[in-house]
């Protein structure tokens, strides 16, 4: 009988622990790791930063401390903030938190949240900072006009799709995952555009605080590439750099191989073959800048790691040849990477890439004739930089 009974103890703690164990995992899917924790800070004591057009806001404490975090919280409660976009009290969120995309998540999902939230993590006495909004836009009630205009109910698992894999890959793409916070544009009132692929404008690329997140629409590398370039942020010929080095090195890195390949047989599956490369006859020089002066300076600056053709090397360095930021309509984060450097993250089993910056090497007319020689070379076609455009890059983003 007592063995009988320690079994049945020992199956009680098992099911006990297993709910925040897999609370802790939709949690790193979720990326509420990296939105909740400051740099330095206790994990998910909140104080990060967020830019906004009307001032700065900073996340919250989302530890079970009963003071300044959500120990407070019924289910109902944190269901309702986290689906809903709805504090406790009952004041709205700022939608830099993406409860519309979260409303799409199970509710077996949420109450694994939930678990995680309550028993896996270390209560912080942190308190919340508020946000830097001037107080004349600082009221919360038109958030619940934006909440009508703009969030669906919620929906838990998304309509059935043939493939199961695909089925999987859709429901963290469009609800944990919340890719489209980044990759879909917004509308006047900052909403995302589109939540679902049922919206062509979903997932089909945006600028976000000064980087370009490509679209996820026009995907054409190989899958395996893709789910390399997810989980480690390199792959053959490509690597990311910018906010995307922060959602890998805290989120995506730590998704099972089943989910992340599931991820990248979706995004892939969205690709129409729409995608047409602009032909070498199309592509135009830049008559601010000089050609020859703009490929002598790549050559001395460049062509050591990227090649002389901007190839790169395989499994190292990404390849300039149609790459979504060389080739982007905006040229401000290739500017960026080329003012600041750039560095591919760090996760485990792999040591990051880092391109140093020249912000300080470069004039401003050499760095405009580097810049447009790369971005009309090798048939990416895209439009040229001024010293001007170099000189506002440089300014606002020191």
């Amino acid at each position: 009988m007592r063995i009988v009974t320690m079994l049945f103890t020992g199956l009680l703690s098992v099911g006990a622990s297993a709910a925040p164990m897999m609370g802790e995992y939709i949690a790193r899917v979720a990326d509420c790791m990296a939105c909740h924790t400051a740099e330095g800070g206790s994990p998910l004591a909140g104080g990060k930063k967020f830019p906004t057009p009307v001032g700065d806001i900073y996340s919250t404490n989302i530890t079970p401390d009963k003071t300044h975090g959500i120990g407070n919280y019924s289910y109902a409660d944190f269901e309702k903030a986290v689906r809903q976009g709805i504090a406790k009290d009952g004041h709205p969120l700022y939608p830099a938190m993406p409860y519309p995309s979260y409303a799409r998540m199970s509710d077996s999902d949420i109450h694994a949240l939930y678990d995680y939230f309550m028993k896996g993590v270390a209560p912080s006495e942190k308190a919340n900072q508020e946000s830097d909004i001037p107080w004349l836009l600082s009221a919360r009630w038109p958030l619940h006009v934006w909440n009508w205009l703009f969030l669906d109910p919620p929906t838990g698992e998304r309509r059935p799709l043939s493939d199961p894999v695909l089925q999987r890959g859709a429901y963290l793409v469009e609800g944990a995952g919340h890719c489209g916070a980044c990759h879909t544009p917004r509308g006047v009132a900052m909403n995302e555009k589109a939540y679902s692929n049922q919206d062509d404008t979903f997932l089909s690329g945006a600028m976000i605080d000064g980087w370009y997140a490509p679209s996820l629409r026009t995907l054409s590398l190989p899958e395996n590439e893709l789910t390399s370039l997810i989980v480690t942020g390199r792959s053959k010929h490509a690597a990311v750099s910018g906010s995307m080095a922060e959602v890998v090195s805290q989120s995506t890195q730590y998704l099972t191989p089943d989910d992340a390949t599931a991820i990248s047989r979706y995004l892939l599956s969205l690709n129409n073959n729409k995608r047409t490369a602009t032909p070498a006859s199309h592509v135009t020089t830049a008559a601010s800048a000089s050609p020859a002066a703009g490929k002598t300076l790549y050559g001395r600056y460049c062509s050591t790691c990227h090649g002389t053709e901007g190839k790169g090397t395989d499994d190292n360095v990404p390849s300039l040849v149609n790459n979504p930021l060389v080739s982007a309509k905006a040229a401000t984060p290739l500017l960026r990477v080329v003012t600041q450097g750039a560095e591919t993250p760090t996760t485990v089993g792999n040591v990051s890439f880092r391109m140093p910056g020249y912000g300080d090497v470069m004039t401003d007319e050499e760095m405009r004739d580097v810049v447009n020689y790369v971005r009309q070379s090798w048939g990416n076609g895209a439009g040229e930089v001024t010293a001007d455009d170099v000189a506002k890059v440089k300014a606002s983003h020191p």
